[in-house]
């Protein structure tokens, strides 16, 4: 029943109810209220609403009385109440009055206003009520920024990545440009100087950041991360160093301190930035660098609220850049011996895309490889030395070493282990013997490994683990794949059981992650990891990166290694193989076979007459002293590897024959035409293989 339908009371004349509730409505309500006609036109608004309920507004659209930001999607839904589908209450909308300055937040209710005949009859309009949020809605996202830079600055000990946080946690929900920079000699583990710094010092600008509105960075491109300047005098940039005091600052073209800084000042008019927060990174009284904030455009000038903000943010950052100097004058020369130690580059691999993360510690002796076996196979090994300094640095690169010559005599993931901690013993025993008096005579010697070989033909991977994680493995669908590895003992651990590998088959496309256990500390990292593996579209760098991203806040790594594989295969176009019989006249038909296959691939003939000698050599051996089945293979990649297979498990020697012998120097000719060559066993037989280097890198 509608309030005209109400029965007056005595002495009431009809609708004078509705008069009157109408009248206390709109005087004394503790909202904005608005009447809109069928049409969504303002028919009648209180005085709450600020701005709009002045005659100028009366008859105008709802969305042009408040110049919304989405127009259509707001009309759409007091259509829908209009329509019967019910109210809407407490809707958030943007838009703009026309007597306020800046963007304002409105939370909107809409109800619809039936005739006499109630919902079956016309429409007479909608009521709304109107509440400006705007304060509200700033207040709490004061509060969010500052809880993402509480989240995301302080855990790292890496100067660069504490400042890259901190930028990412401003941008773009407090500012839409952001810098950081920090006193050049900082970054490099100096104490910072005692305030007020000295005009002349340089900054080095740590990190930056803008958001998607702002479509031209000349602030950003005008100091580039990694570039340094010295503070131009009478700025704001300036006396915020000297004083170390934040300041507000608004920029206008008559600002009149741009004139000082001409490079900035066309930076910021070619940006649209009109408010400027400047606060000084101290800590002690000491300055680390300084923080610039910057809103552009449309957007909501910074306020003290803000500035307030601001400068509790960089007493965050302050303190987490002064940790991370602190950590790094300690481990500087430490982590530099480490890097020498590790691979420089990233190494082609015929089937298998890598990428690493390394997170160097303090007392950090993580190690990574990526090796290159016969067959296109490709080894993949993650390790750690527990310890302090340079000796946990020197104990991984005399393990890496050794690895790295095991892996090449194509032993199994289990035997190469097995021989990797005899190593580790006779390390073992020579710091036990040391005189007592050497402080590295009492300290324990811990280290764990993890190898593994993936196979691009067979599609397997089979791994062992000396107190080492496991890796992760995750199916090109996203799913994790299990990987049950029975654990080994320790490098040097006195434990002698043997090593257990575990073999699984792969689909292309799956990714493996070998891991340091400092990043499986928690319970929570194995999914933590997975789940972010499950993104086949971004690049194995990106996934590392996540992983890193996704680290819990109080992780304190010690030093930290993470490799990273996709598998693939080898293309057919880059693989020929032929099944031979076990004849006499087999090295005639493989020289045949070669010669064909060499020239479509477009090859020298240099090369061709190399492998034509190479494979006869090869096959007539097997055909003499092997077993079947024989088999020939071609691999085209960086370089060239021929591979011969037979059913026998002896190897031949290589030896020098003399002048009056009529054999044995099919050998000595392999090794003289091929850059690499050597014998691989398995259960069904062993192989041959050998490598040639091409003219150019390879072909295609």
């Amino acid at each position: 029943m509608s309030y005209a339908e109400t029965p007056a009371g005595p002495g009431t004349p009809p609708g004078g109810l509705d008069d009157a509730l109408l009248k206390v409505l709109f005087a004394q309500s503790a909202v904005g209220l608005l009447v809109l006609d069928p049409q969504l036109r303002l028919v009648r608004a209180n005085s709450l609403v600020e701005g709009v309920g002045t005659e100028e507004y009366i008859g105008l659209r709802f969305t042009e009385a408040f110049r919304l930001d989405d127009p259509d999607g707001s009309e759409q839904l007091l259509k829908q109440v209009l329509a019967g589908e019910g109210p809407v209450r407490d809707h958030l909308v943007r838009g703009r009055l026309r007597h306020i300055p800046g963007d304002r937040i409105f939370l909107v209710s809409a109800y619809r206003l039936d005739g006499p005949d109630g919902p079956d009859g016309p429409v007479l309009g909608l009521l709304s009520a109107v509440v400006d949020v705007t304060e509200r809605e700033r207040a709490r996202d004061r509060e969010t920024a500052l809880a993402a830079v509480r989240d995301a600055v302080g855990g790292s000990l890496d100067v660069a990545a504490t400042c890259r946080a901190f930028i990412d946690a401003l941008v773009p929900g407090f500012a839409d440009l952001a810098v950081i920079e920090v006193v050049d000699e900082v970054l490099r583990g100096a104490d910072p100087p005692v305030g007020p710094l000295p005009p002349d010092t340089p900054l080095r600008r740590a990190a930056s950041g803008r958001c998607e509105a702002v479509e031209r960075d000349e602030v950003i491109r005008g100091h580039p991360v990694g570039g340094t300047r010295r503070l131009p005098p009478r700025t704001p940039y300036a006396l915020a160093a000297a004083d170390l005091r934040p300041r507000l600052v608004p920029l206008t073209a008559e600002t009149p301190w741009l004139d000082a800084d001409p490079d900035g000042s066309r930076a910021l008019a070619e940006t649209g930035a009109h408010t400027l927060i400047v606060v000084p990174l101290t800590l002690r009284g000491a300055v680390l660098g300084l923080v610039s904030l910057y809103r552009c455009g449309a957007a909501e000038p910074f306020d003290e609220e803000d500035v307030s903000l601001a400068g509790t943010a960089a007493t965050r950052a302050a303190l987490a850049i002064d940790n991370a100097r602190r950590y790094e004058r300690e481990h500087v020369i430490a982590s530099t011996v480490q890097r020498r130690l590790l691979p420089q580059a990233e190494r082609h691999q015929a089937a298998v895309e890598t990428a690493h993360v390394l997170l160097p510690g303090r007392d950090s002796g993580c190690w990574f490889d990526t090796i290159a076996l016969s067959g296109a196979r490709t080894a993949l090994v993650v390790g750690g030395v527990a310890g302090e300094g340079l000796q946990s640095a020197i104990a991984m690169g005399q393990l890496r070493t050794v690895i790295q010559a095991l892996a090449g005599l194509d032993l199994e993931p289990e035997e190469v282990l097995a021989r990797l901690k005899e190593t580790a013993d006779r390390l073992a025993h020579e710091r036990a013997a040391l005189p007592p008096s050497d402080s590295l005579q009492g300290e324990e010697l811990r280290a764990g490994c993890v190898y593994g070989v993936y196979d691009p033909f067979t599609r397997t991977c089979t791994v062992a683990r000396a107190g080492h994680p496991a890796p992760l493995i995750v199916g090109p669908d996203g799913r994790a794949v299990p990987l049950d590895v029975p654990e080994g003992a320790g490098l040097f651990d006195t434990d002698g059981a043997l090593f257990a590998p575990a073999t699984v088959t792969l689909e292309e496309g799956s990714v493996l992650a070998f891991c340091s256990a400092e990043l499986l500390a928690d319970e929570r990292a194995e999914e933590r990891i997975t789940r972010t593996l499950a993104h086949p579209g971004r690049s194995l760098q990106q996934l590392g990166d996540d992983i890193v991203y996704a680290l819990p806040d109080d992780t304190r790594s010690a030093g930290a290694a993470l490799l990273l594989a996709r598998t693939g295969t080898v293309s057919e176009h880059r693989v020929a193989t032929w099944d031979l019989a076990q004849d006499r006249t087999t090295p005639a038909t493989a020289r045949l076979l070669v010669r064909d296959r060499l020239q479509g691939w477009g090859l020298d003939e240099d090369t061709v007459d190399s492998t034509e000698l190479i494979v006869s050599e090869l096959v007539t051996n097997a055909v003499r002293y092997g077993t079947p089945p024989l088999r020939l293979r071609l691999l085209l990649d960086t370089t060239l590897t021929c591979e011969v297979h037979d059913g026998s498990t002896a190897s031949p020697h290589l030896r020098h024959a003399r002048t009056v012998d009529e054999g044995g120097r099919g050998l000595f000719i392999v090794s003289s035409l091929a850059a690499h060559w050597g014998a691989r066993h398995g259960p069904d037989g062993k192989v041959l293989w050998t490598e040639q280097d091409l003219p150019h890198g390879g072909t295609q």
